[in-house]
């Protein structure tokens, strides 16, 4: 096994406790599937939120879907002009046999602008 680094982000719609919560579950869970990790493979992850997120941790999220032993931090995403609002990032640091070109990064909805580079027509999300 090998440590790697697996990125995804995801835009949601409003400001709402339930509605982040919910949101970030999303995204740990495609970056899971997609990567075909289990709860034991995550090293750590950090999460970054946009300063217009201030209804919940990010990590809360993770806990409420098990995820009890990983380390977890949050932090606050540079304020920069023009940057895409309502964002939360996830850094994953995972145990896995896959080479570094397998990795799959999993950025949702309005967070595919992000990595436009890989983003398909239409798609609401982009995996790589």
């Amino acid at each position: 096994m090998t440590v790697r680094a697996v990125r995804g982000a995801i835009q949601v719609e409003r400001d709402d406790e339930p509605h982040l919560l919910e949101s970030v579950q999303t995204v740990l869970r495609r970056i899971m599937d997609a990567n075909d990790l289990s709860p034991d493979d995550l090293i750590s992850i950090v999460f970054t939120a946009t300063p217009d997120l201030v209804s919940a941790f990010p990590a809360a999220a993770a806990r409420a879907i098990g995820l009890t032993h990983v380390p977890l931090m949050c932090a606050r995403e540079l304020d920069v002009k023009g940057a895409l609002p309502r964002t939360v990032r996830v850094l994953a640091h995972v145990r896995t046999a896959r080479a570094a070109r397998d990795v799959r990064h999993v950025y949702l909805g309005g967070a595919a602008a992000l990595r436009e580079d890989l983003a398909q027509p239409g798609e609401g999300g982009v995996t790589l």
